[in-house]
């Protein structure tokens, strides 16, 4: 048996091992699919007006959030193969993630407080607030002029 043959044999040997692997992994991305089939139909789910009448918006958002963020772990995971990789994804991902958070944490007041400081003419021009919200800002502040859409006087073509 010369050199050639041997690692012939091995190359052979290793990939029947690599394809009973394979094997596996297909029946694993297979149930993570149907994982994913099942967490879309759940936020699909919300937009029922079943859903709307008789769970709070709170609960809601919280419950689009968790579904969200696990169908994105699954794929980062599995579809991504981030399961199997060495520890330096570890390396790229945690400071990532602190500097995202303190971002989110240092736009919290921006867009809290967005309409506390807005002139008139940008709170024309703003989006319509939610009922609760306006009238927590009307007890605040005095009421702003009513914007009057002035009637349009020119002729039309002829």
């Amino acid at each position: 048996m010369t050199t050639s043959d041997h690692s012939h044999e091995e190359h052979a040997f290793n990939a029947d091992s690599h394809e009973g692997e394979h094997q596996h992994d297909i029946r694993l991305f297979i149930g993570i699919f149907i994982a994913l089939c099942v967490l879309t139909t759940m936020s699909f789910l919300t937009y029922f007006p079943f859903w709307r009448t008789h769970v709070p918006v709170e609960v809601s958002r919280a419950f689009m959030m968790a579904v969200s963020c696990t169908k994105a772990m699954l794929v980062i995971m599995f579809f991504m193969h981030l399961k199997w990789e060495a520890n330096w994804k570890w390396v790229l991902t945690v400071p990532a993630s602190i500097m995202s958070l303190l971002l989110i944490l240092a736009l919290i007041p921006d867009v809290g407080l967005r309409f506390r400081h807005a002139s008139h003419q940008r709170m024309i021009h703003a989006a319509e607030r939610p009922a609760k919200e306006a009238s927590e800002h009307a007890v605040d502040h005095a009421p702003a002029e009513p914007h009057t859409e002035q009637p349009d006087t020119k002729k039309p073509a002829a």
